[in-house]
């Protein structure tokens, strides 16, 4: 089978140049909210307003907290922030004071100006939660519950705790992250009071444009190789393995059937093509669909969607079930969604994956892998390893 890459068109000549390199640069912590996708880059400012907290629905608030802010005079109001991966659990979600955009990075290609080479890094203690040989022995557990059929799919997590003597320089480390992938999803958002949410995202989880859709489950990965003909045999090998083409076809399927009541017309490709960050290969399938109302919005989307199985797992209730029994931390932010949506219901939305949440002097990092029948102990630790580079190399520690 031929090798199929999805990767980014070829950068046009900038319409602005340099103008989303100038937000990455201007970020400031605690006030600011920085998201860098391949369709825009925005930098929000301050809070406006808050989104409440209560029973209803995300998209209901969000959708409230806009009209209103647009009522008040505010001409182009826009909800940036993050929603947990718990359902009822606190989301930070707000109106900035101001929002500045970059046109998208086809147009004005991100680029990370370099940390300066000599720059103090923390020296880190780091912790595994849970340590591999626990970990190993969830990914076994259940493993055998799947073989006898109590559930499908699962995903299982663990963290780094990351501790040091100083507070961590965030916008090195944003920089960091956007320059390692510079076409990702790159973020960092307050998600409470001294606390941040920063990472570099590889997967679009939901973008709503006008009356137009597009999705971009990914499940199913490998490790890059820094050999060159080693990491085209990776590539080639995931694209054949069975395993990974089952995992990613239980997530693909779930995304057809939740954005199907949605839509006119949705196209859903037949086999996956591949994705690559700096540290993974990822199985990808790009869904796009036309609306059949043109008041659904994008959290209306992304909420039909979320937890997909590539986060979660399959039937949703029972994976969620034994995420609680096996992961001993709370997953916060992780495994949630971190993006924007405007007046309009336009917007994007990305799943909270290769991430940490910074808190004074520490860093938690997530990093979880999907559990199917055939998965084995060793190999969904290593890929959990693999995960936690793209973090790791942005912060100057090591495992």
């Amino acid at each position: 089978m031929s090798l199929s890459l999805h990767t980014p068109p070829p950068a046009a000549a900038p319409a602005e140049p340099g103008a989303a390199t100038a937000l990455l640069e201007s970020y400031r912590p605690a006030t600011d909210r920085f998201l860098a996708t391949p369709h825009r880059t925005l930098l929000g400012r301050g809070t406006a307003a808050a989104v409440p907290h209560d029973s209803r629905p995300a998209a209901v608030r969000v959708r409230e907290v806009l009209g209103a802010a647009r009522r008040a005079g505010t001409p182009a109001p826009v909800v940036v922030g993050a929603l947990p991966f718990a359902p009822h659990a606190p989301a930070a979600l707000a109106v900035p004071h101001s929002v500045r955009w970059a046109p998208p990075l086809r147009e004005d290609p991100l680029i990370a100006l370099p940390v300066p080479a000599d720059a103090e890094r923390p020296r880190w203690r780091v912790r595994e939660v849970p340590a591999p040989e626990r970990y190993g022995e969830a990914v076994a557990a259940a493993v055998a519950r799947m073989r006898a059929g109590e559930f499908d799919k699962v995903v299982l997590a663990r963290t780094l705790e990351l501790t040091s003597a100083r507070e961590p320089d965030l916008p090195a480390m944003l920089r960091r992250l956007a320059r390692r992938d510079p076409a990702g999803h790159t973020f960092a958002v307050p998600t409470g009071p001294g606390r941040t949410l920063i990472g570099a995202s590889p997967e679009l989880l939901v973008a709503r444009r006008g009356g137009r859709l597009t999705a971009n489950p990914l499940a199913g990965s490998a490790p890059r190789s820094a050999d060159l003909a080693e990491d085209v045999r990776r590539a080639a090998a995931l694209l054949e393995s069975a395993k990974d083409l089952h995992e990613h076809a239980v997530v693909v399927a779930a995304v057809r059937e939740a954005l199907a009541p949605y839509c006119t017309v949705l196209e859903v490709p037949e086999r996956p093509t591949l994705v690559r960050t700096a540290a993974m290969w990822h199985l990808s399938t790009t869904v796009t669909g036309e609306l059949a109302d043109a008041g659904t919005t994008a959290l209306d989307l992304a909420g039909a969607l979320h937890p997909t199985p590539a986060v979660c797992g399959t039937p949703t209730e029972a994976a969620r079930a034994v995420i609680a029994a096996s992961e001993p931390f709370d997953r916060g932010a992780y495994t949630g969604m971190v993006g924007w949506q405007d007046a309009d219901g336009d917007g994007e939305w990305v799943v909270t994956i290769r991430c940490a949440e910074a808190e004074g002097h520490t860093l938690r990092l997530f990093a979880g892998a999907g559990v199917v029948a055939a998965s084995t102990p060793e190999a969904e630790t290593a890929e959990t390893a693999a995960k936690f580079r793209t973090f790791l190399d942005a912060v100057g520690a090591a495992l």
